[in-house]
C-alpha cells in the first residue's frame, strides 16, 4: 500500500494520532497545522486522499476545500469537524467533500472511510470513462455510449469531461451531485432504494443517515428538472427514486 494521505489538522494530538495510525496501516502521511500550510503542501505534492479539519488557523477548512475543488474534482477529501448537525454535514458534502467525520471519532471508523474513499477513487481512475446505461439498445443510443455520454430527454452527461447540460443549457453540479446523477442515468427506469443509492454514491462503508439522499435528490432535481419537460426524477413513495421520462 503506497497511497499518500495529507492530514490538515491544527490539534497536535489528533494530527499525531492520525499520522501514527495511518502509517501503521501502510500509508505515506504528510501533516499540516494550518489551512495555508495545508494548501501549500497540497500544491507541492501528489496526494491520494486528504483529511481536512474545518476549524483551522490561516485559511478555514471550507476555504481550503473550495480552492482545491476549483482545480481538482477527483482527489478524495474527508472533512473532520466537531460540528454534528445535519445542516453542517450536508453543507460540507455539498461543497465537494467526499465524506464527513465528526469528532470525537473511532479510529476504526475513520480508517474504514479512508479505505472506502480510496477504493472509489481508484475505481474512477481506472475506468475508461465509457459507461453502459441501463436498457439502451438503439444504434443512436450506442453512439452516445461509445462517446462516453449518458442521455435522457435532452439531459446529457459525460463522466470523462464532467459536462452536464439539458436542452443545450449547461448545468453546474457539485462532485456529489454529479455522482448521484451518473448513478440515476446508469439505472434509468429502475426504482432505486435509498440504501442502494447510499451504497453506490457514498460507498459501502458510509455510516451516515440515508436522509442525505433526499437532500441531494432535491438539489439535483432542482437543477435538472426545474424549468424543463418532461420531469425525469420521480419519487416512489415508501421505496426511493427512479429516473424515467414518463411521469
Amino acid at each position: 500500500m503506497n497511497e499518500a494521505v495529507l492530514v490538515i489538522e491544527d490539534e497536535p494530538k489528533i494530527a499525531r494520532l492520525l499520522e501514527l495510525e495511518l502509517q501503521y496501516e501502510g500509508y505515506q502521511v504528510g501533516k499540516a497545522g494550518s489551512g495555508t500550510e495545508g494548501l501549500e503542501m497540497y500544491h507541492g505534492g501528489q496526494w491520494d486522499l486528504i483529511l481536512l479539519d474545518i476549524m483551522l488557523p490561516g485559511l478555514s477548512g471550507i476555504e481550503v476545500l473550495r480552492r482545491i475543488r476549483a482545480k481538482d474534482a477527483m482527489v478524495p477529501i474527508l472533512m473532520l469537524t466537531a460540528k454534528d448537525s445535519v445542516e453542517d454535514k450536508v453543507s460540507g458534502l455539498d461543497l465537494g467533500a467526499n465524506d464527513y467525520i465528526t469528532k470525537p471519532f473511532r479510529i476504526e471508523e475513520l480508517l474504514a472511510r479512508v479505505r472506502a474513499a480510496l477504493r472509489l477513487s481508484a475505481a474512477a481512475a481506472s475506468s475508461s470513462g465509457v459507461i453502459r446505461p441501463a436498457n439502451q439498445d438503439s444504434a443512436s443510443q450506442m453512439t452516445e455510449e461509445e462517446t462516453g455520454w449518458l442521455t435522457a430527454a435532452g439531459l446529457r452527461l459525460n463522466e470523462g469531461t464532467r459536462e452536464v447540460s439539458r436542452d443545450g443549457i449547461p448545468i453546474e453540479l457539485t462532485p456529489r451531485e454529479f455522482d448521484l446523477l451518473v448513478y440515476l442515468l446508469q439505472n434509468q427506469r429502475q426504482v432505486l432504494s435509498r440504501d442502494q443509492i447510499v451504497q453506490a454514491v457514498w460507498g459501502y462503508d458510509y455510516y451516515g443517515d440515508t436522509n442525505v439522499v433526499d437532500v441531494y435528490i432535491r438539489y439535483v432535481r432542482k437543477k435538472v428538472d426545474n424549468g424543463f419537460t418532461p420531469p425525469l426524477i420521480h419519487t416512489v413513495r415508501g421505496v426511493g427514486y427512479v429516473m424515467k421520462e414518463q411521469s
